[in-house]
């Protein structure tokens, strides 16, 4: 079994990845209204057929808008997408009383637990 480094558990996992979800959050304004659209959607964890029946389009095209939305984002995933989109809800949603709108949770508000 291996061991890992206590320094290992206590660096930010963004951190030691490089790998930051949110840097990704700027550029949604090079996002059309329609992929900002399914983008929010994406977020909710809907497969795409339930994406196309929601959206009233063909289920291709739903993957063609979120092949666009992972390039224009610079992600390489349908999982990274749709992380990003539950990241970036607030951005996103229009809805002015979306309860999940202003439900982001502050930082430090997660605690690793003491085992």
């Amino acid at each position: 079994m291996s061991k890992r480094s206590d320094a290992a558990d206590a660096a930010c996992a963004y951190r030691r990845t490089g790998i930051a979800p949110v840097g990704a959050t700027g550029r949604l304004k090079e996002l059309t209204d329609r992929e900002r659209e399914v983008l929010l959607l994406l977020g909710t964890g809907l497969g795409n057929r339930q994406l196309a029946s929601e959206l009233g389009i063909a289920e291709r095209t739903v993957k063609a808008h979120i092949a666009r939305i992972a390039e224009k984002l610079g992600q390489e995933t349908r999982l990274q997408v749709a992380v990003l989109s539950a990241l970036s809800h607030s951005a996103l949603c229009v809805d002015p009383s979306c309860p999940c709108r202003h439900s982001a949770l502050p930082p430090g508000t997660l605690k690793a637990s003491a085992a």
